[in-house]
């Protein structure tokens, strides 16, 4: 049996998630979640203040400067898809560095 290498493995794999993530952000419920839900039927809605990354570069699932709203949300999950594989990658070579020190002997 042949093996597949893990590196096509992992590019179809990453590949896939960006595309979903550009197709399917857009069809995400725009109606309230649940905390937004418990804080209308609880009558304290009101008293919410914005955030400091409400008016960020992707405040509200949306890409600022770009209208088109599917395009918009759709390019929105494709950023925090790579950056949410960007940080883990990270974290791999990281550790990988860390497990490839040479130990110091003790004495």
């Amino acid at each position: 049996m042949k093996r597949t290498p893990i590196t096509l493995f992992v590019l179809l794999g990453v590949g896939l998630t960006l595309v979903l993530a550009f197709f399917v952000s857009p069809l995400a419920s725009s109606a309230p979640d649940g905390l937004e839900r418990v804080a209308i039927d609880q009558g304290f809605e009101g008293q919410a203040t914005e955030h400091a990354m409400a008016t960020g570069p992707l405040a509200d699932y949306s890409v600022a400067g770009i209208h088109e709203t599917w395009l918009s949300t759709g390019l929105s999950g494709v950023i925090g898809v790579v950056l949410c594989f960007a940080l883990a990658a990270a974290l791999v070579l990281a550790i990988r560095w860390v497990r490839r020190r040479p130990t110091v002997p003790t004495a």
